[in-house]
């Protein structure tokens, strides 16, 4: 049955808080805790109707700033896994919150958690209590959700959220893996460069000077650029970090500019060739997981383009999304985009015509995302020796200025 996609209309709640309390039950035994609320008043309720009475009730204060952890999408897909295992094992889901929320290590976690339980147990819907919190969980999530409420089968779907999310993650994981290192590795050799040149090179300049006679003009020209960045290195140092700093908020704020740096991203080489196929299993894996959840293909495209992570794919997405609203097959309109190899569009074309697009769509993500590992493999490879050559040539080239001047002293000697 056609799932409609999720209205945020439902009205602000009051923002719970987390209170810790002391008091003594009905024996005199005396008993602590901490329960989350809106105010005081209703944590005094709640405990005089568990048969409590509330001696001390304070409010706790919040962790500073420097102290806290961030709640990162891999604690989302964990949160989603242990929902999914409690309820498929019978626990009611205000209970499932309760034990995942107070076990969690992460105090922002506790908070979150135990605020969805709190607006459930008030009788907010779980997709409405979850669409409060934009931060964390997207549209896409949401959706699912209500799709899993109203068909009867949250659990079966926080099953495949969970999936969902934790594919998605370990492909995240794989992209910044061949992201990270190169450029962990040449970040590091231009601050030993710019350390050599500022810190080093003067050392060898008093050495010269002494010396008297002409100097090599490699030796000569690093020890310009040596002299002008103990002079300008502030203003140096100062333009790149403000020209990074300009970027990423031009970025932010411009949704060209973005589109511009996603296509020309998907045409670095072997980079690009990465970027590619974790979009397509980004896509594949997102639009299987809607799709089997009974969400309607036209309103499923449309979280899958925001979903996609390529802005470039996501445009194309929606005007896929236009033509199959009206009448057009998924297939057919995919054709009119290059971006979508031909085994794709043969494998969307076999589950439509058989009624398995959901379980043809996850056969391609699977395969994109071994290519993807495959991919991430290959570069780690290949930039290894490219590295060494960056890492041979800089510091190497510093070396062999230097000792130009003693070599042709030895020489005339």
């Amino acid at each position: 049955m056609a799932q409609k996609t999720l209205k945020k209309t439902a009205p602000k709640a009051e923002k719970a808080n987390v209170f810790s309390w002391e008091g003594t039950d009905k024996r005199g035994h005396r008993l602590s805790g901490e329960s989350r609320a809106a105010n005081i008043n209703m944590v005094r309720s709640e405990l005089r109707r568990q048969g409590i009475n509330p001696l001390k009730i304070r409010k706790k204060s919040k962790p500073l700033l420097g102290r806290t952890k961030r709640i990162t999408p891999k604690d989302i897909a964990v949160f989603s896994r242990q929902m999914s295992t409690m309820m498929n094992a019978g626990v009611p889901l205000v209970q499932s919150f309760d034990i995942v929320g107070r076990g969690h290590e992460k105090p922002q976690m506790q908070e979150l958690i135990l605020g969805i339980k709190s607006e459930v147990e008030g009788g907010t819907s779980l997709a409405n209590a979850l669409s409060r919190h934009p931060l964390y969980f997207n549209e896409l999530y949401c959706n699912l959700v209500h799709a899993g409420e109203q068909a009867g089968v949250l659990d079966t779907l926080l099953d495949r959220i969970a999936t969902y999310q934790e594919k998605t993650e370990t492909l995240k994981g794989k992209i910044k893996k061949a992201m990270f290192y190169p450029i962990a590795v040449l970040s590091v050799a231009i601050i030993v460069t710019a350390i050599i040149l500022i810190f080093v090179i003067p050392q060898f300049k008093s050495l010269f000077e002494s010396f008297g006679g002409e100097l090599p003009a490699f030796t000569q020209m690093v020890i310009n650029l040596s002299e002008f960045l103990q002079e300008w290195w502030w203003a140096v140092f100062g333009s790149i970090g403000l020209a990074f700093w300009s970027l990423f908020n031009a970025w932010k704020r411009s949704l060209n500019l973005q589109r511009t740096v996603d296509r020309l991203a998907l045409q670095i080489p072997v980079i690009g060739a990465i970027l590619h196929k974790s979009a397509i299993a980004r896509f594949s894996r997102t639009l299987s997981t809607m799709f089997a959840a009974g969400v309607p293909l036209v309103e499923a495209l449309d979280s899958v383009a925001g979903a996609v992570g390529n802005i470039v794919y996501g445009d194309a997405i929606r005007r896929i999304r236009e033509d199959v609203a009206t009448g057009q097959s998924l297939q057919i309109s995919m054709k009119q985009f290059p971006i979508f190899p031909n085994m794709v569009i043969q494998m969307v074309a076999i589950g439509e015509e058989s009624g398995s697009l959901d379980t043809m769509l996850s056969k391609v993500a699977d395969f994109f995302e071994e290519e993807v590992d495959n991919a991430v493999d290959a570069l780690s490879s290949l930039m290894e020796p490219l590295i060494m050559v960056i890492l041979g040539t800089l510091i190497g080239g510093l070396v062999v200025a230097m000792y130009l001047p003693i070599f042709k002293m030895a020489a005339v000697v």
